[in-house]
């Protein structure tokens, strides 16, 4: 087993690294603050072609793995960007997946150069207010008439609405009462956003400011019937497709959280000086910060076993699921060290850790939660009854 990082992986970690420096911790707490999507930034990203990386060659993209998507990531996260810098540039490196696998050829072709070159800003609806985690019951209904779809529901949490002109949107075309199985019937659509039957409005919330999500309600959209991904019914399996890669991006990012949070409060406890001597001198000080390093190490080894796996098309459900579940822990400890270390400054946004404290935070809940992790481990890894 080699844990050596190879030539490409750190190139690739160093050039997204430089990248981020002209992108300061200030330049994301005011985007953070004044709720402002990080044009810039993104822009910058696509130029330099990070944004196609995981995109196969022929669409414009770079034709890489997770491996290096993961890296891409968790450099952004880690530069100070954390979630806001991460999220505005995630939905187009993997968003698209589900067309990339399952879209027509004329669908890849007409689309996937686009996102690859950061040219069109691209949305994921699956989440509604009567369903949450339990997909199966979603609402949002397209009833076929002729050549296109009319949709008609209404989605929570759609990340990057108000920026994206399209979204991969998931509906049901058949009842729930009236399929066998209830992850039949649902289908994906890639439809028009900035539509007059589309209505989209932002969710204040805690963090992640600068990339806002948004509740958006459908009135009788009408979506063509060559912007359906694959075969009618079978949305819901292409979903499932991409979620083992989302688990490790994401754990990728909150790792990302936690080596900026962990930086910052090492050179605070050097710094800073109580008592005629460094706070980091103090064993309560110093041990939370060695015991975050070590969960942040830990974490990392499955990010990179499970992207690893997935790159080599062996089965990883698991070791993704492992993955996002010990990076989100171990992202959310070690910013909330960094804010013990600071004290009463760690509240203040001027030193920043407020912001990735309460980024990490969002780990913990999306796109799934710890607890349904822990289900799925106990289910499908040890064994033990279905629990839910």
């Amino acid at each position: 087993m080699d844990f050596l990082e190879t030539e490409e992986h750190r190139l690739i970690r160093e050039s997204v690294h430089k990248l981020c420096q002209g992108f300061p911790d200030a330049y994301w707490e005011q985007h953070d603050r004044e709720g402002q999507f990080p044009d810039d930034f993104f822009a910058e990203m696509a130029a330099a072609g990070w944004i196609g990386i995981a995109m196969p060659e022929q669409y414009g993209g770079a034709g890489r793995g997770i491996q290096e998507a993961a890296i891409v990531l968790e450099e952004v996260a880690a530069s100070g960007a954390a979630m806001n810098g991460a999220t505005s540039v995630h939905l187009s490196i993997f968003g698209m997946h589900p067309v990339v696998k399952h879209g027509s050829e004329a669908m890849r072709k007409k689309y996937l150069p686009s996102v690859a070159r950061g040219e069109m800003h691209v949305a994921f609806g699956v989440t509604e207010p009567n369903a949450g985690s339990d997909t199966t019951s979603i609402e949002t209904f397209a009833r076929l008439e002729g050549d296109h779809y009319v949709v008609r529901g209404r989605k929570i949490w759609t990340t990057k609405a108000l920026e994206s002109e399209r979204v991969l949107l998931l509906v049901r075309t058949t009842a729930k009462d009236k399929v066998a199985h209830k992850t039949e019937g649902m289908t994906l659509l890639l439809a028009e956003l900035q539509k007059p039957e589309v209505s989209i409005s932002a969710i204040p919330k805690l963090g992640r400011n600068a990339v806002r999500t948004c509740e958006v309600v459908y009135d009788d959209l009408k979506v063509s019937v060559e912007d359906r991904v694959g075969e009618e019914g079978k949305g819901f399996r292409y979903l499932l497709d991409g979620l083992n890669a989302e688990r490790i991006l994401i754990a990728a990012e909150a790792l990302g959280i936690g080596r900026a949070a962990l930086r910052r409060a090492v050179q605070y406890a050097n710094e800073r000086v109580v008592f005629d001597r460094p706070i980091g001198k103090n064993q309560g000080i110093a041990f939370p910060l060695a015991e975050a390093r070590m969960k942040l190490d830990a974490c990392e080894l499955m990010i990179r076993k499970a992207a690893w796996l997935l790159d080599n098309d062996k089965p990883c459900g698991a070791e993704a699921n492992m993955a996002k579940w010990l990076a989100a822990e171990a992202g959310f400890f070690a910013a909330d060290a960094a804010i013990q270390t600071h004290g009463g400054f760690g509240y203040a946004r001027e030193y920043h850790v407020e912001r990735y404290w309460r980024e990490a935070r969002l780990m913990k809940l999306a796109p799934i939660s710890q607890e349904m992790i822990l289900n799925f481990v106990a289910e499908h890894v040890l064994g033990l009854p279905r629990s839910y």
